[in-house]
């Protein structure tokens, strides 16, 4: 029997300079200053939330759904595994887990909480998704069950009638309800009416909703993750959408890298010939780990002998439901009773139309020097400066169709003067 892994760490989705999609930045108004008050008061709060989530039975409760969970959704023994810690420095415990585990010690550590001040939404945000719980539309793929938990951190208390919004790109590494040569097929108009791998549940007394999906493939330039958005105050509309409300948290939740490669040795995973990008290499992961003691992952267990037989991943959010950050959420496209409709405003569907074929596009920098000699913010720089030049490859995929180069220059002690072309498949 392997080890299974119970992080006990405060995570915090802080993703401030990370690129969310290739080509696309979603910009963070929150300041470095802004984030270490947030940080040390939210370290405060969650200090106190563990023993009062004990004492109000909140915690065996969640330790009692999830192992209910868990044998429901498993299809033949019991096969757990290790969760490598996030950018491999370890964290997990030495639990040894046998048929005889008690739930309490296996499904109810101390809650591992995600504070998100400002998140990154990125740019396929759908509005008008359905409220259920079977998002996976009959997607290929491995089944994975989502449980996850919601908790105030001003009060310490379970976020009874929260909102939780997901969603994630299919094994192939597309997502449904936008039309975007960024995504898939740009000239696939029907994809605007799909709704695969989107969705929407309602917390319950306990603060917990949960999804049954797909396990999410990966594309150009982000390593494997599922989007979160919490929904407060909101109203269920007669046509099972919502209206209303506002939204204190947006963020992104990862997965082991371990488990990420087991799923991409798969069928229909291994026709995805992009390049994969490790958490490791991740902007928005550097950037909600550095210096934050951050660790967005999932815990998990397989459901089965094989990977096959599906993932069940369990996770607890901390939130500050006074927080609003309805500004940030920009959505691609809305969901209507007619199907897909596009957001003209959105940035999500850019195209450069105006160069003409065989000609060049160059994108200059001239703000990140200013974080080039100073620690942290060198860190800083790196990190936006591998996001530029990711975006200028993806350019260059999405370009090259047409024989237009894409450059990038970006002044600084690491210098850039990139020349990629997009038909050279070794650079995209």
């Amino acid at each position: 029997m392997q080890i299974l892994q119970l992080k006990q760490a405060i995570v915090l989705s802080l993703a401030g300079l990370a690129i969310a999609h290739p080509g696309v930045h979603e910009p963070s108004s929150f300041t470095e200053v802004s984030k270490r008050a947030f940080l040390n008061n939210a370290h405060r709060s969650l200090s106190q939330c563990a023993g009062q989530l004990k004492r109000n039975g909140v915690l065996e409760r969640a330790a009692s759904r999830r192992a209910a969970l868990f044998e429901t959704y498993k299809k033949r023994s019991l096969g757990l595994r290790d969760t490598e810690q996030v950018v491999n420095t370890s964290h997990h415990s030495s639990l040894q887990v046998t048929p005889n585990t008690p739930e309490s010690e296996l499904f109810s550590k101390d809650p591992v909480c995600i504070l998100a001040p400002e998140g990154e939404v990125g740019p396929f945000w759908v509005k008008g998704e359905l409220i259920r719980h079977d998002v996976s539309d009959g997607e290929p793929g491995v089944p994975l069950f989502m449980d996850g938990q919601f908790i105030d951190i001003n009060t310490c208390q379970p976020i009874q009638d929260l909102y939780w919004d997901v969603w994630n790109c299919n094994a192939t590494g597309v997502y449904s309800g936008v039309q975007s040569s960024m995504n898939g097929n740009g000239n696939d108009s029907s994809n605007l009416d799909k709704t695969f791998l989107r969705g929407i549940q309602k917390t319950d007394s306990d603060g917990v909703a949960g999804f049954k999906t797909v396990f999410p493939g990966h594309y150009s330039g982000r390593a494997t993750h599922v989007h979160v958005i919490a929904h407060v105050g909101a109203q269920v509309l007669a046509n099972n959408t919502l209206t209303g409300g506002h939204i204190p948290h947006i963020g992104q939740l990862f997965f082991d890298q371990d488990l990420i490669s087991q799923v991409e040795a798969t069928y229909p995973y291994n026709t995805n010939t992009v390049s994969i990008t490790e958490n490791a290499d991740d902007h928005v992961v550097q950037v909600e780990t550095e210096d934050s003691n951050s660790d967005p992952f999932f815990e998990y267990a397989l459901l089965g002998d094989s990977i096959a037989d599906g993932v069940f991943g369990w996770i607890t959010l901390g939130v500050n439901v006074t927080a609003s950050h309805d500004t940030s959420a920009t959505w691609a496209a809305t969901l209507t009773s007619s199907g897909g409709v596009t957001n003209d405003d959105s940035s999500s569907g850019a195209e450069i139309s105006i160069c003409p074929d065989g000609g060049r596009v160059i994108l200059f920098s001239t703000s990140l020097a200013a974080f080039s000699m100073v620690t942290p913010n060198y860190l800083l720089y790196t990190a936006s400066k591998g996001a530029i030049e990711q975006m200028t490859r993806v350019l260059a995929k999405d370009l090259g169709q047409r024989k237009i180069t894409v450059n990038t220059i970006a002044p600084g002690p690491i210098g850039t003067d990139a020349y990629f072309v997009g038909k050279t498949e070794q650079l995209v």
